[in-house]
């Protein structure tokens, strides 16, 4: 018995929605390849273990030692590439409000003191992801907002953190755009980021 557990998440807005920040070319081969191929290979690393059909990502990604021992660097990388691109993509949105509202924005001023101290902590946390990663905001162990990164598929579920918005700064999200200048993408990446997301996120509501 094999299962294709996991299936490829349309994008919630049009290839050219988030013209001129992100541009459809890059978002297009981000998403329809990229991203593709992290759900087929996951789903290939689990098609001859059906006792897993039925898992989360999330389950996946945080008992991946319990996994057979042959499958879980396979699973863990990909379980991570899924659940990242996934969330990359979700908080992201054509013209949406440039700065966050409500209990999201009371948090980050609580935390950063307003938004632009945490904008300036964020991109120079993008920044200062070394290759290929990501930098998140999220919510930590103790219940505050924090910035982190993670390097590679590697998600902020493993530091016992729940992610609230996040930015993929690998290559293939920005580079063909905007060539080597990555801080220009960050500050593009916030003009579409969907802080509504975020804050459905941090409140469920």
């Amino acid at each position: 018995m094999n299962c294709e557990n996991f299936a490829v998440q349309p994008l919630p807005y049009g290839y050219d929605a988030l013209e001129p920040y992100i541009d459809e070319w890059t978002l297009r081969v981000h998403h329809d390849v990229l991203y593709r191929r992290y759900v087929e290979n996951l789903n290939k690393a689990l098609e001859k273990y059906p006792q897993y059909c039925g898992y989360t990502l999330e389950e996946l990604i945080l008992n991946v030692d319990s996994l057979p021992p042959e499958i879980q660097t396979p699973v863990f990388h990909n379980a991570g590439g899924v659940y990242n691109h996934q969330l990359y993509f979700e908080t992201m949105q054509p013209a949406p409000s440039r700065e966050p509202q409500g209990p999201l924005a009371e948090a980050i001023n609580q935390c950063f003191r307003s938004f632009g101290g945490f904008k300036e902590a964020f991109t120079r946390k993008a920044l200062d992801v070394f290759g290929s990663g990501y930098a998140w905001l999220a919510i930590n162990h103790v219940g505050m907002l924090e910035i982190t990164s993670t390097a590679n598929q590697t998600t902020v579920l493993t530091l016992n953190m729940y992610p609230l918005i996040g930015i993929d700064v690998w290559e293939h999200a920005y580079f063909c755009q905007y060539s080597a200048e990555r801080e220009n993408y960050i500050n593009s990446w916030f003009q579409v980021a969907n802080w509504q997301m975020a804050e459905f996120r941090l409140t469920g509501q």
